[in-house]
């Protein structure tokens, strides 16, 4: 039989990467331990290939070789990973109605955003109707201590995981409004957990400004912030805090799609 011939595409595929991505979705077939001689055998490769996989796997941290039995097991990472996919999904499902609820209330922009390191990734976004409003994208990234919803998720990471975050970072200057003292941060971060919302006025950009809430998991972590952002020529002071209200309660409001039910209100709402 005639090998088909290779789109430029296939040419580029490493033939190690794609044997330890097929050693990995073994593990997804029922099986929660695989030794390496099953290994080989499933995959057709010599046992010392898949020996060689299994061990690079392991240092990496994707796999777990338990002792008693020799055998592999996925690591604690790789379920991690596992459940932040399906957080990522159940949080889509959740948002959704209500992020159409919020952008038709507000006429503003509505964004969910989740922490990365010292950075937010917005993951869902609903643009303005109105003709002048911001621009942007679902997978856009920016400086957690200059948006409302990075401030929001920071004012809620555990004390210990904060100052580590923030250990040797220099705080960028974006904007003249930007805080770049770590110490004026913090002091803001306080004030944010208890009030229970966040805003950024000319913080990350020039003319943008936005409130956020908290969305929280089944456990009742906060997990991502739930943002209305618009131009400061129509949000800014009193204009951009009687969003708080809104956001605030279609926050809850997802945080009740997806598993948490609250014995109280984490803050008082201030309109």
């Amino acid at each position: 039989m005639s090998t088909p011939p290779r789109t430029a595409g296939e040419t580029q595929v490493l033939a190690s990467v794609a044997n330890a991505a097929r050693v990995l979705r073994e593990f997804g077939k029922g099986e929660a331990q695989l030794g390496v001689s099953d290994l080989a055998r499933r995959l057709g490769v010599a046992k010392s290939t898949a020996h060689r996989i299994v061990h690079t796997l392991t240092v990496e941290g994707l796999l777990d070789r338990v002792a008693d039995t020799g055998t592999y097991r996925l690591s604690v990472t790789m379920r991690m990973l596992g459940a932040s996919v399906q957080s990522s999904s159940d949080l889509h499902g959740a948002a959704t109605a209500i992020l159409d609820h919020l952008r038709n209330l507000t006429k503003e922009t509505v964004q969910v955003a989740v922490l990365d390191g010292l950075e937010v990734v917005y993951v869902e976004r609903r643009e303005s109707p109105q003709t002048v409003r911001i621009f942007g994208r679902i997978g856009n990234r920016g400086p957690a201590h200059a948006t409302s919803t990075g401030k929001l998720l920071l004012a809620h990471l555990p004390a210990g995981e904060l100052e580590r975050r923030l250990a040797g970072v220099r705080l960028a200057r974006k904007t003249a409004y930007t805080i770049t003292d770590k110490a004026v941060l913090r002091a803001e971060l306080c004030q944010i957990r208890a009030r229970g919302w966040a805003e950024n006025v000319n913080e990350a950009e020039i003319g943008i400004a936005s409130i956020s809430a908290p969305i929280r998991d089944p456990a009742g972590e906060v997990v991502a912030a739930l943002s209305v952002a618009g131009p400061v020529q129509r949000l800014d002071g009193d204009n951009l805090r009687r969003f708080a209200g809104p956001v605030t309660e279609c926050a809850l409001r997802i945080s009740r799609r997806l598993g948490w039910a609250e014995t109280g209100r984490v803050a008082e709402v201030s309109p």
